[in-house]
């Protein structure tokens, strides 16, 4: 039988287009991964993302080629604070290197052939001096000589390429006013460059599927914060540190997310752009995943969550009439367009008493303090309404609501309209929290 697992994902990934077209996405790709065997995956991924109306810039590196061109000479290279030391003599080497490079990036991303996934693309791609650098200069008596940093990103020249439909390809090279040209780390461009343009994402490309912890899991989501206290602990360490720090300073400077992916995993890059959960860790500098005020089209979204817990039992039934009659009464957690979270306030002011009502988190977030953050944002609702306690009717979550201080009561303390109204069928059980 012909699966039709595509046509689920497809549709299932069409608010991630829409949410993307029209965005400004960095890619921060090492040299690595341009000879990685995946890296022809990646430029079909690059076309695709281009045809959907994705503003793109690639930083690209090219330290491996480097390395083999210095080797082809004979030449010697050294790396100091994780930056390649590039004296006058090695200079026409290096630029000879990147200027290689980039020239096959610009001819793959120009591949045309029949029955290949770039048939028609026609991307317009353009480079330029779009970064002005500085020298690295003397660092504890070692002369860096022409390695360099970031000093001023063209922004303006690089949006008007970009409003035009270029991708725009910025090699690890920037050029002084007085001439010179300086060697860049291209994470450190790839950065620079996403927090100038005040980017929707900076994408880090890593040979592993993300950053890993000790035991070798995978690290899903990291604040800029939390990231930074990684760094400073030691806890990430080498290059990973570097791509880290560069994920982070971008965040830090108004870039909403930070992406760092595998380059070996094929279709990591729409992975990450196109589902829910993304492939690789996600460093955010906002609230990514936000707690707030229902509006009456996230009633789909509620329904969709909250049904099949009214199918077990968990859950009285709503239907959509009292959803929109109720929507005020709702504050939903909400992660990339998705509604995953939900709970409901209902104000008994005879008493000074408020219901928790409806509440329910998706499973795949239970383990992540979403419901924490929800009944946190109810409890400060309440309070702003003069409710003094909180009460809640449960048939499964009893000790989840004791262990944030709701304690066992009896259906004879429920407010009078509630008790009226009570369901003795269900038995549910009554707590109370004092706010």
């Amino acid at each position: 039988m012909k699966s039709n697992d595509w046509l689920h994902g497809f549709r299932h990934s069409s608010p991630y287009i829409n949410a993307h077209r029209g965005r400004t996405v960095v890619l921060t790709i090492p040299g690595d991964a341009i000879e990685h065997g995946n890296f022809i995956n990646i430029i079909h991924d690059i076309a695709l993302l281009s045809s959907l109306g994705v503003r793109l810039v690639v930083a690209f590196g090219a330290r491996p080629q480097i390395q083999a061109r210095l080797d082809n000479a004979s030449a010697q290279s050294r790396f100091e604070r994780g930056l390649r030391i590039t004296p006058e003599q090695h200079l026409p080497m290096v630029m000879e290197a990147i200027g290689g490079l980039r020239a096959y990036l610009e001819s793959q991303l120009s591949m045309g052939l029949v029955n290949s996934p770039m048939h028609n693309a026609r991307i317009r791609v353009s480079s330029g001096n779009f970064v002005t650098a500085r020298p690295v200069g003397v660092l504890d008596g070692i002369d860096f000589g022409y390695t360099g940093r970031v000093r001023r990103i063209d922004a303006s020249g690089i949006e008007k390429l970009l409003e035009l439909g270029h991708i725009v390809i910025l090699p690890p090279m920037g050029y002084s006013p007085t001439g010179d040209t300086f060697n860049l780390s291209y994470e450190d461009v790839g950065s620079q460059v996403a927090a100038a343009l005040q980017a929707e994402k900076l994408i880090v490309f890593i040979d592993d599927e993300g950053l890993l912890e000790e035991d070798g899991s995978l690290i899903r989501e990291l604040s800029a914060r939390q990231a930074s206290e990684r760094l400073a602990a030691g806890a990430v360490t080498g290059h990973d540190a570097d791509l880290l720090k560069a994920a982070c300073d971008a965040c830090v400077k108004g870039v909403r997310r930070a992406h760092i992916i595998s380059y070996v995993e094929d279709g990591a890059l729409l992975g990450e752009l196109f589902t829910r959960d993304g492939s690789g860790t996600l460093v955010s500098g906002d609230n990514y995943e936000q707690i707030r005020q229902a509006r009456v089209e996230d009633i789909g979204g509620i329904l969709e969550l909250i049904q099949p817990l009214e199918e077990q039992g968990i859950l009285v039934r709503r239907s959509r009439e009292m959803l929109e009659t109720e929507i005020d009464r709702f504050v939903v957690a909400e992660r990339d367009g998705t509604i995953v979270g939900c709970a409901a306030l209902y104000h008994y002011p005879e008493e000074s008493a408020g219901e928790l009502s409806c509440f329910a988190v998706d499973p795949s977030y239970r383990r992540a303090g979403r419901g924490d953050d929800i009944l946190a944002m109810i409890e400060k609702l309440a309070r702003g309404q003069g409710i003094q306690k909180l009460f809640v009717l449960t048939t499964q979550t009893e000790h989840w609501f004791r262990e944030r201080g709701f304690q066992p009561s009896t259906v004879q303390s429920l407010p009078g309209p509630k008790l009226a109204s009570y369901n003795s069928q269900r038995n549910s059980k009554v707590f109370f929290k004092p706010l």
